[in-house]
């Protein structure tokens, strides 16, 4: 049963859009992140299978054709990743009806879901992403929200929905999660290495990633620490937030940073329970960091846009914490999580703009005091405080 008065999603809008023009729309994300229930408020009279029941399960695998011709009409289908070998015979159906918006799938991003789409779906479907709320929507809840306070309980739905208990929920959201996904992708045998690689991908985040210093506390070989880097990332419980390097000096680092998904599973792994500790701990700038690129990411996802989102960093240690890519315009964007500003803070945005040239807007500093301003054309705010109509969603001013 989902909840009929869930607070509206900003993706509804393209999902009804991409709908309108497809004969598939296919919406991935984190398990918990409300697939089934944006879906079905969505097409609230469509048909509903949910191929995670055995019985419903073994009738589409048993005989996929029969199990379509009783969907007349379509239908939603829920976790699709369990039966990637029904997308060939969705591909025969909605080739010869031609009829937009026919099936809706829902599921949980795995590698043989990607290949199966990618083969049998390319140029029929649309593919959105959801991910947990967004800021605008956990406004429902509640309308100014402390940055720590968030980065500990997390953005998942039922989090704020039914106001569970953040300790509870990411115990058991991990054990599902290397219980069940991890062994279903992996041959794992000894799930405790793969938790402790997990909790030191978390004190980590931010960070350029570093392969052999990984395998080497996690005691696994690198190759093993890409393998799992990758299962994380078709799985959305991270994502990497590749390095800019386009006409600028080659002297630039070209491995990607990771960031979480979902900030309330960094700080449960590292063991940070409170806002107040969060915001005192060594990851306190990680946190913040990941919050504010995270809410950048999720703009742009539910507006349908491509991320186009990297940082940026050369071998001299000139950075700027994130770069937006709208055409050929860059707009760098520095992230601090200090509570009082000083003109320091620009440093790395005025030396990208003599590096990159004329494509580069003045930028934002986003930080955590109670003013806004602008100081040499960049424009200084709180995400937290101010709603910017352009960072809002994820789009460059």
């Amino acid at each position: 049963m989902y909840l009929v008065d869930m607070v509206d999603r900003e993706l509804k809008d393209e999902l009804a859009a991409a709908a309108s023009e497809y004969p598939v729309v296919t919406v991935l994300g984190p398990r918990q992140s409300g697939k089934t229930t944006l879906t079905r408020m969505s097409f609230a009279r469509r048909e509903y299978r949910s191929l995670e029941d055995p019985d419903v399960r073994s009738a589409a695998q048993a005989d996929p054709r029969d199990f379509l011709k009783n969907l007349p009409d379509g239908a939603i289908l829920d976790e699709i990743q369990r039966t990637p070998e029904l997308l060939s015979f969705i591909q025969g159906r909605v080739d010869n009806r031609k009829k937009a918006g026919e099936f809706i799938l829902a599921g949980s991003h795995q590698p043989a879901l990607h290949a199966a789409i990618s083969q049998s779906l390319a140029g029929r479907t649309a593919v959105l992403t959801l991910l947990p709320f967004s800021l605008p929507e956990l406004r429902h809840y509640k309308k100014v929200w402390d940055p720590f306070d968030l980065a500990v309980r997390g953005c998942f739905p039922r989090l704020h929905e039914e106001g569970l208990s953040h300790r509870r929920f990411f115990n058991g959201y991990l054990q599902t999660y290397l219980e069940r996904d991890v062994r279903m992708l992996t041959n794992l045998k000894d799930l405790r290495v793969f938790q402790r690689f997990l909790t030191l991908l978390a004190g980590r985040v931010g960070q350029v990633i570093n392969y052999t210093s990984l395998g080497n506390d996690a005691g696994v070989s690198s190759t093993t620490i890409k393998s799992w880097v990758s299962i994380l990332t078709a799985s959305f419980v991270i994502f990497e937030l590749p390095p800019y390097f386009e006409n600028i000096s080659k002297r630039v680092i070209k491995s990607p940073k990771l960031y979480f998904t979902d900030p309330g599973l960094v700080a449960h792994l590292v063991g940070i329970e409170t806002a107040e500790q969060a915001a005192r701990d060594p990851l306190r700038g990680a946190l913040y960091e990941n919050l504010v690129i995270l809410e950048v990411l999720k703009g742009r996802l539910n507006a349908g846009l491509s991320p186009s989102l990297f940082y940026y960093r050369d071998t001299n240690g000139n950075e700027v914490d994130l770069i937006i890519k709208a055409g050929r315009n860059l707009v760098p964007v520095e992230i601090k999580s200090a509570a009082t500003f000083t003109e320091e803070f620009l440093k790395g945005l005025v030396r990208f703009r003599e590096s990159a040239g004329a494509r580069v807007s003045a930028g934002y500093l986003m930080y955590n005091g109670q003013e806004r301003f602008t100081v040499h054309g960049v424009g200084v705010f709180n995400p937290f405080l101010h709603k910017d109509p352009h960072m809002a969603s994820g789009l460059p001013g």
